[in-house]
C-alpha cells in the first residue's frame, strides 16, 4: 500500500488575495487526491471556511520579518515535519520560505515556492532576502511573466541542477466565478445596501487599495469620462480595502471631491462573495502601474463573462486575449483608459455577450483552479518520486 503524500503549505495570512485562495483551493483538492492536507498561518478571513475534516491548520506568526521570530518558527516547523511525517513544505511568501528553507534542510524534506510577484529590490541585501523563493527543490511561477523576471533577476540563485523552474498558471474557481450561479435577490440586495443605480452602466474596481494597483490613475479616467457629452449614465465602483492605509484612502476620497465626482464614483471597503460585486457590473477595470504578477482580476471578470479592460503590462497581456475577450489600455495613461471604457460602453449587447463567452471559454481552458491544482500535484509527486 503506498503511502500518503503529506503536504504542508506556509503562508503569512488566509485571506482572499490571490496567493491565499490558491493555497485554500490546493490544501482542499489534495485530499481528493489521497494526500494529508496542512496549512500554517498566522490567521485571515478563509480560515473560517477551511474544512477542518480535510485540512489541519496550525497558527503561527510566519508573517512577521522580524529575523528572530522567523528563526523560532523555523524549529516549530522543524517539530511539524517531524512529528507529523511531512513530505513537502510549500512556502508562499518570502518571510515563512526563510523558516521553510532552515526547517527542511534539517529534515531533508522537499521545500517548493511560489513566486507570487516580483518583489522589488533596490540593493543586494533586498536581492537576497527575495531569493529565498528561488532557493527551493521546486520554483513555481504564476505567468510567464514571473518565469522571465525570475530568470533575468534570480539566474544566479537557481543555476543548481537539482533545481526546477516552472510555469503553473494560477487558476480561479470557475464554478463559483459564474453569473448564472449568482442569485438576483443577493445582486439586489447588495444594489441596495451601497445605493448602487443598476440603470446606469456600472464600472467596477476591484483590489486593495494601495498606489500601484493605479486607483488615482482610474479616478483620473473617470473625470474624462464625466467630461464628454452624449454619453450614457454610469457610476465608477473602487472596490477594495484600505489596510491600514488611511492615508492613501483620504488622498483617493479628496481627489474624489476635488474632481466633484461624489455622485459618480463610490468607494466600498469590501465585498466576500466577489461573484455578486462582479454581478452588478457591466464593465470591469484592472489599472496597475506596475505589473501585476498574475492579473486574477482579468480572470475572475472573463469567468463572470464580463468585458475588462486591463494595463498592458504583466501578467494580464497572458490572461486576456487582446479584442476578444477583453482590452489593453496604455499603462499610466487616463486617457487611453477612458477612450477605452468609452468604446466599451458604445458596443451593442451582442457584441458584449459575445466578449463574455468567449472570456468564460478562455478562463475554463487554461485557468481553471482543477488544472491548476492538478499540474501542482503531479509536480509534488514527481519530486517525492525523486527521492526514492
Amino acid at each position: 500500500m503506498k503511502k500518503k503524500i503529506k503536504v504542508l503549505q506556509v503562508i503569512p495570512r488566509l485571506g482572499f488575495g490571490g496567493a491565499e485562495t490558491g493555497c485554500y483551493d490546493l490544501a482542499h483538492f489534495l485530499p481528493e487526491q489521497g494526500c494529508k492536507s496542512y496549512i500554517v498561518t498566522s490567521g485571515g478571513e478563509l480560515l473560517k471556511y477551511v474544512q477542518k475534516k480535510k485540512v489541519k491548520v496550525f497558527r503561527l506568526p510566519v508573517h512577521s520579518k522580524n529575523p528572530i521570530i522567523i528563526l523560532l518558527n523555523s524549529i516549530i516547523l522543524f517539530f511539524i515535519i517531524l512529528f507529523y511525517n511531512i513530505n513537502i513544505v510549500h512556502a508562499r511568501s518570502r518571510a515563512p520560505a526563510w523558516s521553510c528553507l532552515f526547517a527542511t534542510k534539517l529534515t531533508r524534506r522537499k521545500f517548493v515556492t511560489t513566486f507570487h510577484g516580483t518583489y522589488n529590490f533596490k540593493n543586494k541585501l533586498k536581492k537576497f532576502y527575495n531569493s529565498v523563493m528561488v532557493r527551493s527543490d521546486l520554483v513555481i511561477a504564476g505567468s510567464n511573466f514571473i518565469f522571465s523576471h525570475i530568470n533575468d533577476n534570480y539566474s544566479e540563485f537557481i543555476s543548481v541542477k537539482k533545481r526546477k523552474l516552472l510555469v503553473i498558471f494560477r487558476g480561479i474557481n470557475t464554478s463559483y466565478f459564474n453569473h448564472q450561479k449568482v442569485l438576483p435577490k443577493k445582486i439586489n440586495d447588495f444594489s441596495k445596501q451601497y445605493q448602487i443605480d443598476r440603470n446606469k452602466f456600472i464600472i467596477l474596481f476591484p483590489g486593495r487599495l494601495t498606489n500601484w494597483k493605479g486607483q488615482k490613475l482610474f479616478i483620473e479616467a473617470i473625470k474624462l469620462l464625466s467630461e464628454q457629452e452624449n454619453l450614457q449614465s454610469f457610476e465608477a465602483i473602487i472596490l477594495g480595502s484600505e489596510q491600514g492605509r488611511n492615508v492613501y484612502k483620504k488622498q483617493l476620497l479628496s481627489m474624489t471631491s476635488h474632481y466633484r465626482l461624489n455622485k459618480i464614483v463610490k468607494f466600498i471597503d469590501k465585498c466576500e462573495e466577489m461573484p455578486i460585486a462582479y454581478g452588478i457590473a457591466n464593465l470591469v477595470c484592472s489599472c496597475s502601474i506596475e505589473p501585476e504578477a498574475f492579473g486574477r482580476v482579468s480572470v475572475e471578470a472573463q469567468s463572470m463573462e464580463l468585458p475588462i479592460i486591463a494595463s498592458d503590462i504583466g501578467g494580464s497581456t497572458e490572461t486576456i486575449v487582446k479584442d476578444k475577450t477583453g482590452f489593453l489600455f496604455k499603462s499610466g495613461d487616463p486617457k487611453s483608459l477612458s477612450d477605452m471604457i468609452v468604446m466599451v460602453m458604445n458596443k451593442d449587447y451582442n457584441s458584449l455577450k459575445s466578449i463574455g463567452f468567449e472570456g468564460r471559454k478562455n478562463v475554463i481552458k487554461k485557468f481553471d483552479v482543477d488544472k491548476m491544482c492538478q499540474t501542482t500535484f503531479t509536480e509534488y509527486k514527481k519530486l517525492i518520486q525523486l527521492t526514492k
